[in-house]
């Protein structure tokens, strides 16, 4: 085992600035716990790695975008194009591009090969939104490839787009299509509520002699969007419906709900949820036989649930709405970003043990890196302007490394499939034999008792002090509190008053 985590891939991180990106060789850090710069700053608008890691797509200008090897980091292709949006195909087979166009006739949709860097398919699309980019989607292995169209959805063949359109699978209504991930492969369909007709979630499989009726299907009301959440292995899709009004009015976010679906057709219903209250998030476990959720009221609850849908681990309520899984699936984080302050908690949930707590305030980004050791955090412009830093953890929420900017607008992991790395007992054992110089949790002090400090003289406004200086002046006494001399004699005086009043009267 020793000897896979010695050929494992050396992780990559990609920082992006204002004026460029670089890349950092991940941790273990040697040149005294700092990063080594695998490639110096380059001036860029944005980069992104393909989803297998394989390929990285850099945008220098409103015209020019390059495609590189990210392991040699060599440019495989430079294309001079004008374009709004950008997206790479997740092996980095292909480049989509959207411009507006000026008449409907214009095709402003293009689809470029990387390696021959000419257009393979075209087309015209009105208006680009989250829903409806990219056009043309991609399973996860490149093996499906589809495209949203009006109350259809057309599959094409993802080796030969020049064949056109295969085959057509109509759905009235469709709004959002998800393709499900590897190795086999189904397609999700969301149809929204009209004219009184619930909305609804349907699966079909992506080969036409199978697709005449959907192999599951959920309907329901009160809905705005969904979210759809495949797992991998595509057997199970969980789906957060959302509402933009609460009727009940218990929330000014308005409701949701979270379904799940499977494609055996074994379970179709809601996810039975203890606590009442908004979904904040949800994931899988890598292998795809868990998932995780977040929800409620705050303090929100947080449960693990198998892929029968049924409860496997309560992991207690905090303030939390995040949730992130280790891809070696024995780990996982939950946190309170956003609004919230911060608060993260690791757990073991093989052990079901706590094993750290931190915090990381005003994160924007969070993710394990792909051996499954680290936890990264970043504060990123535009959404925070001030404190943009980068934060890493061990596994067990220890701070391991952190560096601030003036200004970050970007901090990525380079993907890689979590397998070619070690077990995480052997990957655990090697962060524990490190050297770290801040081993100390973050937000936790020693254990020895520091004395308590004085307690601070109450308050007194301006205004004050000066009258009892006045008083001071005028009746004989001190504005620090002891009396004067002329003060305590006259004090003595009226003691003796009092005490010859008081013989006198018996």
């Amino acid at each position: 085992m020793a000897a896979a985590v010695k050929t494992s891939p050396v992780l990559e991180i990609l920082v992006r600035e204002p004026d460029g990106y670089s890349i950092w060789n991940g941790p273990p850090f040697d040149n005294n716990n700092q990063p080594g710069i695998k490639l110096e700053k380059v001036p860029c608008t944005c980069a992104k790695f393909s989803e297998d890691g394989s390929r990285l797509m850099v945008t220098k200008t409103d015209c020019a975008i390059s495609i590189y090897d990210s392991g040699t980091l060599k440019e495989i292709r430079s294309f001079q194009i004008p374009h709004i949006a950008s997206a790479l195909s997740p092996c980095g087979t292909y480049l989509q591009t959207f411009h507006k166009s000026t008449t409907p006739q214009e095709k402003n949709v293009v689809l470029w090969s990387v390696e021959t860097g000419d257009p393979v398919y075209q087309q015209f699309q009105k208006n680009m939104t989250k829903a409806t980019w990219p056009s043309i989607r991609f399973s996860s292995d490149e093996a499906v490839a589809c495209r949203l169209a009006t109350n259809e959805i057309q599959f094409f063949d993802p080796t030969d787009f020049s064949k056109g359109t295969l085959h057509w699978l109509r759905i009235p209504g469709v709004a959002t299509v998800e393709l499900s991930k590897a190795p086999r492969s189904h397609v999700a369909a969301f149809v929204p509520e009209s004219k009184g007709s619930p909305a609804s979630v349907q699966i079909y499989p992506c080969e036409k002699e199978l697709q005449s009726q959907p192999l599951a299907r959920r309907s329901f009301f009160r809905c705005s969007t969904v979210q759809l959440n495949w797992n991998r292995g595509s057997t199970g899709l969980l789906v957060v419906v959302q509402s933009d009004v609460d009727k009940t009015n218990q929330s000014y976010y308005g409701e949701s709900k979270l379904i799940y679906l499977t494609t055996d057709g074994t379970f179709e219903g809601l996810v039975p949820l203890r606590k009442e209250g908004p979904i904040h998030d949800v994931q899988w476990s890598f292998s795809g036989k868990k998932f995780a959720v977040v929800y409620g009221f705050m303090p929100a609850n947080a449960t693990i649930f198998d892929k029968k849908c049924k409860p496997l681990l309560e992991l207690g309520s905090g303030p939390y709405n995040t949730v992130r899984w280790n891809p070696k699936g024995k780990l996982l984080c939950l946190a309170g970003f956003g609004n919230l302050p911060g608060d993260m908690a690791f757990w073991d949930v093989v052990d079901k043990k706590q094993i750290g707590t931190t915090r990381a305030e005003c994160s924007v980004t969070s993710e394990w890196s792909s051996d499954g050791r680290y936890f990264m955090t970043a504060t990123t412009a535009p959404r925070l302007q001030v404190d943009n830093c980068i934060k890493i953890f061990n596994y067990n929420g220890w701070l391991f490394f952190k560096q601030m900017f003036d200004k970050l607008f970007q901090a990525d992991w380079k993907p890689e499939s979590p397998e070619k790395f070690g077990g995480i007992a052997e990957l655990i054992k090697s962060v524990d034999s490190m050297k770290v110089e801040n081993t100390k949790p973050q937000g936790q002090g020693s254990t020895s008792k520091k004395p308590a400090p004085a307690n601070p003289p109450a308050y007194r406004p301006p205004h004050a002090k000066n009258a009892a200086a006045v008083k001071a002046e005028l009746f004989g006494g001190s504005t620090t509190g002891e009396m004067s001399k002329n003060a305590l004699k006259n004090k003595k005086k009226r003691e003796k008053q009092k005490e010859k009043a008081a013989s006198g009267a018996t």
